[in-house]
């Protein structure tokens, strides 16, 4: 099944995506008492959706706007530096022995087709295609021979950073990987039934057609299930947490030099099983807007 959040002229709903792919299957009349697609994985429902998978379509694809696909999820984590080659691409070679993770905030990120936006205060808006696992099943401590079991399923994420923000300290990158919109989840849940072996899936981002990343889960040094293992040993993981598993080498800033996101640009995600996560970038005031960045102290 492929789940989504998306809203019409009548408002914010959840749904289904027909097995054809062209229309879209209205869950809120028909789970009462469940708000949105956050609450659906809460309260270990998804799979009471498929009995609905055979029902016509309530929406055309094309007649919805695509939300961020989870609204409010508890906890973000992403891994850094994970796949073949990431570590290469930074000046301290270091080969560490734990995953590097950080979190980011649910605005952060938009929706499918939605505009992620660059901010006045720095030109330096960053793509970072990643496969995305959401959490269906509470854990703490979880083994990785069990860890399959406590995931609702899979998305694409663009893990939007504002470069130079992530250098302004030492020891974290909070501040650039938290501005508002930056980054985008989606388009939709693909459920962990309908996937195969993680290394099996083929991601790539491109920026208006040009191949940028390119890469498996096959050369993560820390695969999906060591990620959530690992995770859920000093925190529980919940229904609706949200984990980036990691970006391909490739991205803008390891260009020579750097090539950053401009406004019109065209970024696509894509995992055939899962889908294409596809957003366009847009300034977030019009060009001139008098707003100036903090000076370093």
């Amino acid at each position: 099944m492929r789940l989504l959040s998306y809203s019409t002229d009548s408002g914010s709903a959840f749904g289904l995506l027909t097995e054809d792919g062209t229309g879209v299957i209205d869950l809120d009349t028909r789970f009462r008492g469940i708000r949105d697609l956050d609450e659906l994985i809460r309260k270990d429902r998804v799979g009471d959706a498929a009995r609905f998978i055979d029902d016509k379509p309530d929406h055309p694809l094309d007649a919805i706007t695509f939300e961020r696909l989870l609204h409010w999820p508890r906890k973000i984590f992403c891994i850094g530096v994970n796949y073949g080659g990431r570590s290469a691409e930074y000046a301290d070679k270091s080969d560490a022995s734990f995953p590097s993770v950080f979190v980011r905030y649910p605005d952060s990120f938009t929706g499918h087709e939605q505009d992620l936006i660059r901010p006045p205060e720095s030109p330096q808006l960053d793509y970072e295609g990643e496969i995305v696992v959401v959490i269906g099943k509470e854990g703490r401590r979880i083994a990785e021979a069990d860890a399959r079991d406590h995931i609702a399923g899979l998305s694409l994420g663009n893990e939007g950073t504002i470069r130079d923000w992530v250098r302004h300290a030492k020891f974290n990158v909070t501040q650039g990987k938290n501005w508002e919109s930056s980054g985008a989840i989606g388009p939709w849940l693909t459920t962990i039934d309908e996937i195969g072996d993680f290394e099996s899936l083929h991601l790539t981002t491109t920026v208006n057609g040009e191949v940028r990343q390119d890469d498996t889960p096959a050369t993560m040094k820390y695969p999906i299930e060591y990620q959530i293992s690992y995770l859920s040993t000093f925190t529980t993981l919940r229904p609706g947490d949200i984990i980036f598993s990691g970006t391909p080498t490739g991205a803008g800033a390891r260009f020579d030099p750097p090539i950053w996101l401009e406004p019109g640009d065209v970024i696509e995600v894509n995992v055939p099983e899962l889908g294409t996560l596809r957003n366009t970038v847009a300034d977030e005031f019009p060009e001139g807007s008098d707003i100036t960045a903090p000076e370093p102290r």
